[in-house]
């Protein structure tokens, strides 16, 4: 999977930037191998630090599994977005009660196939969820959901592509909790990148 592949290649590196006089050239050509990784080309053109965090400017070109009518579309997206008028990124608390409810149910699901004995759920879970940034009621409302039984298709079915992403980056969030991800949460975040992937398609 994923992330047995790449997290080893990452740690190794970042051993080696902490040895290093030259930290600012070898970060940069880091950076562009970790994206390489997943297939986007990327060039770093400003790197600095500050308050103990490093700012960074990137040039992106077209990642190697998108094609040219798809990235010309992304490309028109992106330059529409900077209108004032453009529809402001779903949230949470943007969404209809449907649609909180599918997320609740669909990261109950990611949660359940992390932690097969329930250690994690029972334990841990409200906090790290919150360290997360998630809402309060919305952590509720998951622990909720996780006292009942999870039919995972019907959701998949029609499953919105706004909902599906905002699903995705939490669910890969909660699934490297323990950095690593299991067969069962790589099997249901694929399903839901799926998703996606068929909404795009349309």
């Amino acid at each position: 999977m994923l992330d047995r592949l790449v997290q080893p290649l990452v740690r190794t590196q970042v051993q080696l930037l902490a040895q290093t006089h030259s930290a600012s050239n070898k970060l940069i050509s880091m950076i562009s191998q970790w994206l390489g990784y997943l297939g986007i080309q990327a060039s770093v053109t400003h790197l600095k630090t500050n308050n103990g965090q490093v700012q960074i400017s990137l040039v992106v070109d077209k990642p190697e599994q998108c094609s040219e009518g798809e990235w010309q579309k992304i490309l028109t997206n992106i330059n529409q977005g900077h209108d004032a008028n453009a529809e402001a990124e779903l949230t949470y608390t943007k969404m209809s009660k449907s649609q909180q409810g599918k997320v609740h149910r669909l990261l109950a699901y990611v949660i359940r196939a992390g932690s097969p004995d329930n250690a994690f759920i029972s334990t841990e879970l409200k906090p790290r969820l919150v360290s997360m940034g998630m809402e309060e009621d919305m952590v509720l409302q998951i622990q909720s959901a996780l006292k009942v039984p999870v039919v995972i298709e019907p959701l998949l079915e029609d499953l919105e592509p706004d909902i599906a992403a905002f699903v995705l980056s939490k669910a890969i969030t909660i699934a490297l909790i323990d950095q690593k991800i299991s067969q069962d949460e790589d099997s249901i975040l694929k399903a839901i990148y799926r998703v996606l992937e068929h909404k795009a398609k349309v």
